[in-house]
């Protein structure tokens, strides 16, 4: 990856940890569900609110490092108005994505703001931060009660 792309990608990070989209309570969601990643201490609550199987709104709240918070807030810009199907194959291409399976490189078009975790491979620890909110997000579509937890 070359030096420019790996500056954006920090940007994007720093940006969404900063300025986080869609961090606030939703008073009217359909499905809420707790997240907890007990290595770092991590916490997130995803708010859904669906009509069928269509995200309609997304939001989140709690408090975690900047790897965790971007990746929150990346996912609720992408997953809004997108059918679940959609969404779990989003989740898949996460998880690929940030374990190191899927290869980031000539598929930044396609992966989009997603791309700026590609380098989140490289630690392992931090897997499990990055993808907190997305377990969550997939425990919540799939009606999960129980607090979802990394380990």
């Amino acid at each position: 990856m070359n030096s420019d792309l790996q500056t954006l990608y920090q940007e994007i990070i720093l940006d969404h940890n900063k300025n986080p989209r869609n961090f606030r309570v939703m008073a009217d969601a359909t499905q809420t569900l707790e997240g907890f990643n007990p290595l770092c201490g991590d916490r997130y609550t995803i708010f859904l609110k669906m009509r069928g199987d269509v995200v309609m709104d997304i939001t989140f709240q709690g408090s975690g490092c900047a790897i965790s918070k971007a990746s929150a807030s990346v996912m609720s810009t992408i997953v809004k108005g997108k059918r679940k199907e959609e969404v779990l194959d989003w989740f898949m291409k996460f998880r690929e994505l940030v374990t190191g399976k899927l290869d980031a490189h000539n598929r930044e078009e396609e992966l989009g703001k997603l791309a700026a975790f590609a380098g989140v491979s490289e630690f392992p620890a931090r897997v499990k931060c990055a993808s907190l909110a997305w377990h969550t997000l997939k425990g919540a579509l799939e009606l999960s009660t129980a607090t979802v937890s990394t380990e």
